[in-house]
């Protein structure tokens, strides 16, 4: 059967949240504000909601005049039209080692959150000053699921995966100096970290770890009993 919006220069498909739970995600880069609009809006009357991904503040205003309930955020350069209805129980910890990894850790965030999870946040709390992170122990072993976004050499995520009982995602960023290779030293360091149960997703890619923090509270969800 065909379960998609086939537009030439695009196939939408529209099947994705029953299949998958969540909708197709429109990534906005290389793509027009005209192609953008026109996925969107098929999106938008099949689940009264929509997500783009790596937009530029140029895109998201041409983008509002047609979505004027649109909202858009410039730190992760993500658009949202609509909302969930549904929250899962527990929550997601979004957390990352300094001020420079801000673009990517709200993209995991406004992600999590999107997709229905209760999210928190807790920046700027890398290794360099262990304090900043300690001080916070009680709420990052609270939390069901963490995401840990951090550059430079990557070392927060498995200090973070020796303090809890709890799944972490690890998100590699390009941000750091020289050798660190824009984000492939952090990515091998989190790749061979010896703290057990952390799983690891692409450099920059907040989004990515924000879904997988929503399966993992959906699937939770799920054995309970909810929704």
């Amino acid at each position: 059967m065909k379960n998609y919006e086939d537009l030439g220069f695009s196939k939408v498909d529209v099947q994705r949240e029953e299949r998958s739970g969540y909708p197709e995600v429109i990534f906005g880069e290389g793509k027009t504000p005209e192609q953008i609009r026109v996925i969107m809006s098929i999106l938008v009357e099949k689940h009264k909601k929509a997500m783009v991904t790596r937009l530029s503040r140029e895109k998201a205003e041409a983008l509002i005049k047609h979505f004027p309930e649109a909202r858009y955020d410039d730190t992760s350069s993500v658009l949202l039209y609509g909302n969930t209805d549904y929250e899962y129980p527990g929550s997601v910890m979004v957390m990352c080692a300094g001020t420079s990894d801000l673009p990517v850790a709200e993209e995991a965030a406004l992600t999590a959150e999107w997709m229905g999870c209760p999210t928190t946040k807790l920046y700027d709390v890398g290794v360099a000053g262990i304090d900043r992170l300690l001080g916070h122990r009680k709420e990052i072993t609270e939390a069901s699921v963490l995401i840990v976004v951090a550059g430079m050499e990557g070392a927060l995520p498995s200090v973070v995966g020796g303090l809890v009982k709890r799944p972490v995602i690890a998100v590699p960023t390009s941000v750091g100096y020289g050798t660190h290779l824009q984000g492939i030293t952090p990515l091998l360091s989190m790749l061979t970290s010896c703290s057990s149960g952390m799983s690891v997703v692409n450099i920059d890619n907040g989004f990515g770890a924000g879904f997988q923090a929503a399966l993992i509270l959906k699937l939770a969800a799920d054995i309970g009993g909810n929704k």
